[in-house]
């Protein structure tokens, strides 16, 4: 059988994901024109590519259509309530890195902390009679968080793009955000608490737990690893 490894279609995670995988042996290359979503593995025989958009893979992963993938962190954490039973790290890919963090309007100059957050939440509430907003596509990571730190009269608002600008918009009050400089943070006059990160992520090759590899699958996985480095 053929061991499918899945990998970000397009942009700089799917060029960094080839160079990664050549500088050990391993040539993926897309075939066809830029619409289609195909592609080649040389080097190692019986293993598929498979071309999907970064949120895809861990879904994927998840149900065992994928024996490997590359995906960021904050995605297997955000769209995998249990991921530990579903998925295991293989190995960090040292590209990719960017921080999921709560960031606020610097013209907040008391709103510091989380602590902060809170009471200002509360505050906003007396005054607006309404929760305040923060916008956000990783629900679940942010929702745990601030449960976690005790911070409540929140609602949180889907913005799948362009969060940074959500506050300037006037359609949020707060944002939760994947950053890696912060220059767009700060461009929109946004700061992140002193203690508002959440994850750090990066680029991970990551293993399905639950995908099927008989006939031969498992071999195949194990020469896979093996020349990667991850035996």
């Amino acid at each position: 059988m053929n061991v499918k490894l899945g990998v970000p279609s397009k942009g700089r995670l799917m060029e960094k994901t080839f160079d990664w995988f050549a500088a050990r042996g391993v040539r993926l290359s897309r075939t066809g024109s830029d619409r289609e979503y195909a592609g080649a593995v040389e080097g190692i025989d019986n293993v598929s590519l498979v071309l999907l958009s970064a949120g895809e893979i861990p879904r994927e992963l998840a149900a065992g259509r994928l024996h490997l993938g590359v995906t960021g962190t904050d995605l297997i954490h955000e769209k995998l309530a249990l991921w530990e039973q579903l998925v295991d790290p293989v190995a960090p890919l040292k590209f990719g890195a960017a921080d999921l963090v709560i960031a606020v309007p610097r013209a907040w100059v008391d709103v510091d902390t989380l602590d902060d957050l809170d009471a200002a939440a509360a505050a906003f509430r007396r005054t607006h009679g309404m929760r305040l907003r923060i916008a956000t596509k990783y629900h679940r990571l942010v929702r745990e968080f601030l449960r976690q730190n005790g911070v409540a009269d929140y609602a949180l608002v889907d913005s799948q793009g362009a969060t940074e600008g959500t506050v300037m918009n006037g359609t949020a009050e707060a944002i939760a955000d994947i950053t890696s400089s912060g220059e767009t943070l700060r461009a929109n006059h946004l700061k992140v608490l002193s203690d508002g990160l959440i994850l750090r992520s990066q680029a991970t090759l990551w293993r399905s737990r639950v995908a099927a590899t008989e006939d031969g699958g498992n071999d195949v996985l194990t020469r896979l690893l093996a020349q990667l480095g991850q035996a």
